[in-house]
């Protein structure tokens, strides 16, 4: 099976448990907005960006609540607040927002990061010990157990399904970022050779994502995703407008570079995984 979408998939789109004593802190559209400002190197509106704006804003917001919240209570990123805040940094209007974040919005998406590392990290066994590591669960309440979407606007031209709970663990060292343990988060190409193919044995589980980023804007993602049981993994560059290639371009050896760092093994030992909040 060739899972070079799924690295362009969970680029588009990745402790103690949470209880009375330890609820959620809200984090404002104010907030999240202020985070979004400061991202002005790559597309927020395209779908294969979708991923790397959450993790910015999500880790700009960790870092300052982490300064100034000496119990770092878990936070809470609201669905309105989210979509309000996008809409203010794009100057967008509702109906011209991209797919990926109306869905989220419709169907009310939140988001809850428990950034507390010894409640997610039980020993790190190889790499570099990480600057942030935190629990993330993106769900809904009511409705549906799932939504899927075709994005016709990545290339290739993506469908992704994601179910109502999506944990991934997010961590953060200084020159890259992994989603680890993925759950709950899966797709496949529609368009060209490789839609062919997965037309035939269907979505594919994504699992975990590094990434890397250039000062130009570039990301490189190795993403590995598995099907009937076969792993692979393989390299995406994504491009700031969020066009999404295979492989990394001729002549960039600080691409090259980004992609080596990211073969590097990485092994942690996590702490199991509680039941979402709420």
């Amino acid at each position: 099976m060739h899972t070079a979408p799924i690295a362009i998939l969970l680029a588009v789109a990745l402790g103690s448990a949470q209880d009375p004593s330890r609820p959620p802190v809200p984090v404002s559209m104010e907030r999240m907005l202020q985070a979004m400002r400061r991202v002005t190197s790559y597309s927020l509106t395209a779908t294969a960006n979708g991923a790397r704006l959450e993790a910015d804003v999500v880790l700009s917001v960790v870092h300052e609540a982490a300064a100034r919240d000496p119990e770092r209570r878990p936070l809470f990123f609201g669905h309105q607040e989210w979509y309000d805040a996008f809409l203010a940094r794009t100057a967008l209007t509702p109906d011209r927002a991209p797919l990926y974040v109306r869905l989220a919005y419709q169907i009310g998406q939140d988001l809850v990061v428990d950034y507390r590392q010894e409640a997610v990290v039980d020993g790190v066994l190889q790499g570099p010990a990480p600057r942030v590591a935190a629990n993330v669960w993106i769900f809904w309440k009511g409705g549906p157990s799932e939504y899927s979407y075709d994005d016709t606007v990545s290339r290739p031209n993506l469908r992704v399904t994601q179910k109502k709970l999506i944990t991934y663990r997010l961590v953060e060292y200084d020159d890259r970022l992994w989603y680890a343990e993925v759950e709950g988060l899966h797709g496949r190409p529609t368009t060209g050779p490789l839609g062919v193919l997965f037309a035939v044995i269907g979505e594919a589980r994504v699992e975990e994502s590094r990434s890397a980023f250039l000062p130009d804007g570039l990301q490189v993602v190795r993403g590995r995703g598995s099907k009937w049981g076969i792993h692979r993994t393989e390299t995406v560059t994504v491009w700031p407008d969020g066009r999404a290639d295979e492989g990394v371009p001729p002549g960039r050896p600080d691409v090259v570079a980004a992609e080596a760092r990211l073969q590097e093994p990485l092994a942690i030992r996590f702490r199991p995984l509680p039941p979402p909040p709420g």
